[in-house]
């Protein structure tokens, strides 16, 4: 029982670390120190090194916990009812665009896509996202629609999401027009061209 306190508290502290890394490549961009970072979190340099031992680590972490994030946002808008092909196709475009239509999620959005830009230039941080994009791919194939279809779907939604960086705030009814457009498409499983 007494070893739950201080694994919860690991968490939270990582946790913090992680909230606190993001703010400071938000603020100040890749280049931020880890002193910045530990100010940010109200720990020591120190102690964020014991729970991340070098820079790199530490933005390892945090472009994990964002792919994570939305791994989990995605799992969360699959429907156990829906059995057809293209089911997670659907949980992806609805994941991505619940978070679109919420004022405060929408930020959320574009901050993880600006983080990722942020430090996208790093290798460790390109490897991940390479790997998390291998995954995604593998995912979609196995999903049962034509690869023409979920390509087209799958980047149309992602893009919509860059948008929201550059458009901010994108227009309710815009956003569900789009979210239907999309999920129409992979109501069928077959060629978009023949």
């Amino acid at each position: 029982m007494a070893a739950a306190g201080p694994t919860r508290d690991a968490a939270r502290t990582r946790r913090t670390l992680l909230d606190a890394a993001a703010r400071a490549v938000l603020a100040h961009g890749a280049a931020v120190s880890l002193e910045v970072v530990a100010r940010e979190a109200g720990v020591s340099k120190g102690g964020l090194l014991h729970h991340f031992p070098s820079k790199d680590a530490l933005f390892t972490g945090l472009v994990d916990d964002l792919l994570d994030q939305f791994a989990a946002a995605v799992d969360a808008h699959l429907d156990p009812a829906d059995d057809r092909p293209g089911r997670l196709a659907r949980a992806y475009v609805r994941a991505i665009f619940a978070d679109l239509e919420l004022a405060d999620s929408a930020e959320n959005t574009r901050e993880h896509a600006t983080l990722m830009a942020a430090l996208g230039h790093l290798p460790q941080v390109f490897a991940r996202a390479q790997e998390d994009g291998r995954r995604w791919k593998a995912a979609f194939a196995a999903d049962g629609l034509h690869p023409q279809r979920s390509t087209l779907v799958i980047r149309a939604a992602d893009g919509t999401a860059t948008a929201s960086l550059y458009e901010g705030h994108l227009e309710p009814g815009e956003l569900a027009e789009t979210r239907e457009w999309l999920l129409a498409l992979t109501r069928e499983t077959g060629p978009l061209i023949p």
